[in-house]
């Protein structure tokens, strides 16, 4: 198993460009199985979760060619639905949480699916009901097969419906608006996500020959069509990614330059770092982060105590909170970090505390962050890395921490960041990938 060895105290220096968007290229890939004709797709990351979509896919009978870094092509005109029964679609989709997305466009076109019990972070209940409701709805009939741990779906066709889901969910969003594209009549979403990645996901159909209205909304309109045509498709820079980096500037000191952000499809989150105190300067579409000798956290007008808490889009994106709760701990001031979503996110603060970060974990939802400001001298720790988004949290605090720390479990970073390790070093960062 891989691990990081950091060697903290090094400011970062220089530019870097961000990672197409993974949660966004899960689904854009996922709905190259709704046709038979060639797609392209740019700006692919390559991470480990996008890596086993892709050899899922390739099991499966899609032709997959990559043109260049970043640039796939795909054709899935001879789908090999066999395979759905094999062990090996079992544990590959099944250690890939992403993996459901290919449940409404294998049943939009082929009428049935398999879906075993996905995997993914280990961060608290995901639930499944919002994208197998929605899908019901339009007429499939789900079966849960507890020998195989799977669910069986069918439909002899697929129709048009209005629904109400009970969840902004955005991989529900996301499976719905696959399945009903090739519907029979209109459906209807209402309390649809509307994630950059749900926007985009709905220009590729539309650009497919998809009939989609209300884009960028909560209720989605879509007049189903018969088939659908290729196309080519540019995914969007990981503004997950331009969020760590900004907290990793921060934190560290450092001064540098974020490229081609797609800025305006940013949101709250530049607004949200700079109730921090942090410095987030525009520059075309670029972001600048000035060194920062020290940041203040802002108070509410009434003087009350900061709150930083997720919300559907256009609120904060979840996946950004733990970077948030680690770069209160070198701020001026206190903050109350508010995680509504997944209820074992915050878990990883212990961590935190241990190398010295003043944060008292209120219940599974809420920590309250003691920020420290120049005294806190964060010590070096070796550490594990129980998810994604606090693999990262815990990689920006052992590049501002004194000594060497070691980070294990870094398959969970992989997942979501592109070489990290190289990209990070070529700023002056110190780490090395070992294996114990």
């Amino acid at each position: 198993m891989s691990s990081f060895q950091i060697e903290g105290g090094h400011r970062l220096s220089g530019s870097i460009t961000p990672q197409g968007a993974k949660n966004e290229a899960l689904q854009v890939i996922c709905a190259t199985l709704l046709t038979s004709e060639s797609i392209i797709i740019r700006n692919i990351p390559e991470i480990l979760d996008v890596n086993h979509l892709l050899s899922l896919l390739k099991d499966l009978g899609v032709k997959i060619s990559k043109i260049e870094k970043g640039t796939y092509s795909f054709k899935a005109d001879s789908l090999n639905l066999d395979y759905l029964q094999t062990e090996d679609f079992y544990d590959k989709s099944s250690a890939l949480r992403g993996s459901v997305m290919i449940l409404g466009p294998l049943l939009a076109r082929f009428g049935k699916a398999l879906v075993p019990k996905p995997g993914g972070d280990k961060i608290g209940r995901r639930r499944l009901d919002t994208h197998f409701s929605g899908i019901q709805k339009l007429g499939a009939d789900f079966r849960y097969n507890e020998a195989k741990k799977q669910y069986e779906v069918t439909a002899k066709k697929l129709k048009g419906t209005y629904m109400l889901l009970d969840e902004a969910s955005v991989t529900g969003t996301a499976n719905i608006l696959m399945a009903s594209v090739l519907a029979e009549g209109k459906t209807t979403i209402y309390n649809a996500a509307c994630e950059p990645y749900i926007q985009q996901l709905c220009k590729m159909l539309i650009a497919m020959g998809a009939n989609i209205s209300g884009v960028g909304s909560n209720l989605l309109t879509i007049e189903g069509v018969k088939q659908l045509k290729g196309c080519e498709h540019t995914i969007l820079p990981d503004m997950i990614e331009v969020g760590s980096f900004i907290g990793m500037a921060a934190m560290t000191g450092s001064e540098i330059t974020i490229k081609n952000v797609a800025y305006n499809e940013l949101g709250i989150i530049p607004d949200s770092f700079r109730r921090m105190g942090i410095q987030v300067l525009q520059k075309n579409d670029d972001i600048y982060i000035p060194v920062h000798k020290g940041y203040t956290i802002e108070t509410f007008i009434d003087g009350s105590i900061m709150t930083i808490a997720d919300a559907p889009w256009p609120g904060l994106t979840p996946d950004l909170l733990s970077v948030f709760l680690v770069i209160a701990a070198k701020a001026k001031g206190s903050v109350l970090i508010h995680q509504k979503m997944f209820e074992s996110r915050l878990f990883f603060v212990d961590k935190l505390i241990d190398m010295g970060a003043q944060i008292i974990l209120c219940d599974p939802h809420r920590a309250t962050v003691i920020g420290l400001g120049d005294q806190l001298h964060l010590r070096a720790s070796v550490m594990s890395s129980p998810d994604i988004r606090a693999g990262i949290a815990l990689l920006i605090a052992a590049l501002s921490a004194d000594g060497t720390s070691i980070i294990h479990n870094i398959d969970q970073i992989d997942r979501g960041y592109e070489h990290i390790d190289s990209r990070l070093n070529a700023l002056g960062a110190k780490i090395e990938r070992i294996q114990f």
